[in-house]
């Protein structure tokens, strides 16, 4: 694959959240509501599409439990179908509940994003890191899931490809914790080759973030490298925006694995799918 930049994601691609972020969304729905999701159905969430801002997977998550009990004649595979008919995100989640046969109102007011909030970012950041980032104390004590996020690409991955590419970073992860993972990593790229949650309003799979840092890289041909649906979304976005060329490289080391993963990112318009970041060094040229 001829490209001159490679931009990648981090959740699922440079660090392992499956112990972190998405635990996080897991736990956070039961502290507050005594009953949640499994891991399974984060996933389906996460392939709704729109939900590459995990807080907000985790209001939604919330809605559909709190639906559940108000009557909601649905599973989850039902409800995140609904979710995707209507474009995906937060907004669609709550146009699901309203449409329902149930009684919304009292959904609604049980639903309480900010408590979610508090709850989630004690238990992913936990109190030090809380307290350094929020600016207050956390609801509770937590040693901290961030310390759970095992590096996925090997010691030369990073430098192979800062050697021969032009380098940006496109993350759903706020600003502090994308400079906390890519350390960890041992990547550095500067602040307008990267867009995190408090860069843009839109977030995946809307184009214009990638398209942008491939103005600032001076690139016409891009690979985006991303272990969700909406990652390669964004890529195919962008390549029917632009003139340049964006490939979408779907990474097997997320929610999407095996055959099955393969198969859903290659519907979703992905150029290649590979197993792990480690494998683009071999595959870019």
């Amino acid at each position: 694959m001829d490209v001159d930049a490679v931009v990648l994601d981090i959740d699922g691609v440079l660090v392992d959240v499956a112990d972190s972020y998405r635990r996080a969304i897991v736990e956070s729905v039961d502290r507050v509501y005594g009953r949640t999701v499994d891991d399974a159905a984060v996933q389906q969430f996460k392939n709704a599409g729109g939900f590459n801002n995990d807080w907000e997977l985790t209001y939604a998550a919330a809605l559909f439990v709190l639906a559940r009990e108000s009557g909601l004649d649905a599973d989850v595979t039902a409800f995140t179908d609904a979710i995707a008919a209507r474009g995906g995100g937060l907004d669609a989640a709550e146009a699901v509940v309203r449409d329902a046969s149930v009684a919304d109102d009292a959904v609604f007011e049980r639903w309480d994003t900010d408590r979610l909030h508090d709850v989630f970012q004690a238990l992913y950041l936990g109190t030090d890191r809380y307290r350094e980032l929020e600016g207050g104390d956390p609801p509770f004590e937590a040693p901290g899931y961030i310390h759970d996020e095992p590096v996925l690409a090997d010691r030369e991955t990073i430098p192979d490809l800062t050697d021969r590419f032009a380098v940006g970073v496109l993350t759903g992860r706020p600003a502090a914790e994308a400079t906390i993972a890519l350390s960890r990593v041992n990547l550095s790229v500067p602040d307008a080759h990267r867009f995190t949650m408090d860069d843009w309003a839109e977030g995946k799979p809307h184009p214009r973030a990638l398209m942008t840092l491939a103005d600032r890289l001076d690139a016409d041909r891009v690979a985006f490298a991303g272990d969700t649906l909406d990652d390669v979304r964004t890529a195919v976005n962008a390549a029917e925006a632009d003139d340049r060329t964006f490939h979408g490289i779907g990474v097997l080391t997320g929610g999407l694995t095996g055959e099955s993963g393969r198969r859903a990112f290659e519907d979703a318009g992905a150029a290649t799918v590979v197993d792990t970041v480690n494998d683009l060094p071999a595959l870019l040229e």
